[in-house]
């Protein structure tokens, strides 16, 4: 599994979105042969990457804006994205806010 969720987890207060910074193209690894820096359930610290967009011939890391759980994916890899777009979702953890 990709671990993408539907457009209507991706609006929802809960969990968290991280949101794209700037238009591109959204990579959920550095190169097509390596793994994912990130998958669904995996526990991720704040600032720690989880993808990169292409803009301009540049890669951009897409950090972690918060610690927490990764619920889900709203975008595949390669897709072509736009500032302001929900990218991954993040739960909080048990136990704090």
């Amino acid at each position: 599994s990709l671990g993408l969720v539907g457009s209507e987890m991706c609006i929802r207060d809960r969990p968290h979105a991280l949101v794209a910074g700037l238009s591109g193209m959204f990579y959920r690894a550095s190169a097509p042969h390596e793994s994912p820096y990130a998958a669904v359930g995996d526990v991720v610290e704040e600032g720690q990457v989880l993808g990169l967009i292409e803009a301009m011939k540049l890669l951009n890391e897409v950090e972690a804006d918060r610690a927490g759980r990764i619920a889900g994916f709203c975008v595949g890899n390669g897709d072509a994205v736009e500032a302001g777009m929900p990218l991954v979702m993040i739960e909080a953890l048990e136990g704090s806010a």
